[in-house]
């Protein structure tokens, strides 16, 4: 089986790494030149285009920022399209709209060509080391198919549903995930306004209820001092205005999210939209003249 990847980002580089380390024949591209020696260093082969790619390779994974990024990297051209042939599968691990997603899937349809929403979640770490959660939405018999190949870059692989439920999965993971940094921000400026050591605080409570998988993950970045990205706030603002977006398509509620989404756009505009999203930190910091170290 010939695999094609396109996107060696924060998480798409680690991602592509493992696939090679595992012995599969991979082709890449990226418009990063680094990127991409980085992985043929490795034992991938670069390629020029998304159509060379698509034309070396069965399945074609894309990883990239956006529904306009997937749609330009699947169907400009010298994109994936103008390479693909009958029963190849493009899988996307893109974060992005559940409606684009179905759009794509429906003109890849055309082509004979399968496809596969399976965004992840874990950010950079998990990329590495392998652990990273799939949510996989699309044909179930494709998805048995090549679940092998997703199982050797994470370590949970979840089938939630039709094209769309992939993303929609991962919009409301990226819903729960920035109100959970919020009100951690908000609970460690409260500690220490009132003169507690956070450290302290958080050694007292991250293995009570309040305790998650964020606060572990988080806090100890914000006492540190460590805003260095695992997954930006640049790309959170991005998955809420999808998810908002979305929201409004089906008419639901969500008040807490559109809330966060302004601390986001703040945090965003005291030029910190590179940092780690744990930096929703600052926004308390800064309204309440403190630092959470």
């Amino acid at each position: 089986m010939k695999l094609g990847f396109i996107g060696l980002g924060i998480m798409g580089k680690p991602m592509a790494k493992n696939l090679v380390r595992a012995g599969h024949d991979l082709t890449v591209f990226d418009f990063k030149d680094d990127a991409v020696q980085e992985l043929v260093d490795l034992g991938a082969t670069a390629a020029k285009d998304g159509k060379t790619v698509a034309e070396k390779s069965d399945i074609i994974f894309t990883m990239v920022p956006n529904s306009p990024n997937v749609e330009a990297a699947l169907f400009n051209e010298g994109g994936v399209a103008e390479g693909l042939s009958a029963g190849k599968t493009v899988i996307d691990m893109s974060s992005i709209n559940p409606l684009a997603s179905q759009g794509f899937a429906k003109r890849l349809a055309k082509l004979n060509v399968g496809f596969l929403d399976a965004p992840v979640s874990g950010g950079e770490p998990k990329a590495i080391d392998g652990s990273i959660a799939f949510m996989v939405g699309g044909d179930k018999d494709l998805f048995d198919k090549n679940k092998e190949l997703l199982d050797v870059m994470g370590g949970s692989v979840t089938y939630v549903g039709a094209v769309g439920a992939g993303n929609t999965t991962k919009l409301a993971n990226q819903v729960i995930v920035a109100l959970n940094i919020a009100a951690v921000s908000e609970g460690f400026a409260l500690a220490k306004k009132a003169g507690l050591d956070p450290k302290m605080v958080f050694d007292a409570i991250h293995t009570g209820l309040a305790g998650s998988t964020v606060m572990d993950a988080k806090v100890p970045m914000m006492i540190a001092r460590n805003f260095e990205p695992g997954f930006r706030v640049d790309l959170h603002i991005k998955d809420l205005q999808n998810a908002l977006d979305t929201s409004h398509s089906l008419h639901v509620g969500l008040p807490l999210t559109a809330e966060v989404m302004e601390i986001l756009q703040s945090v965003k505009n005291d030029g910190n939209g590179s940092d780690d999203h744990s930096a929703i930190a600052k926004f308390y910091e800064k309204m309440n003249d403190l630092t959470i170290e």
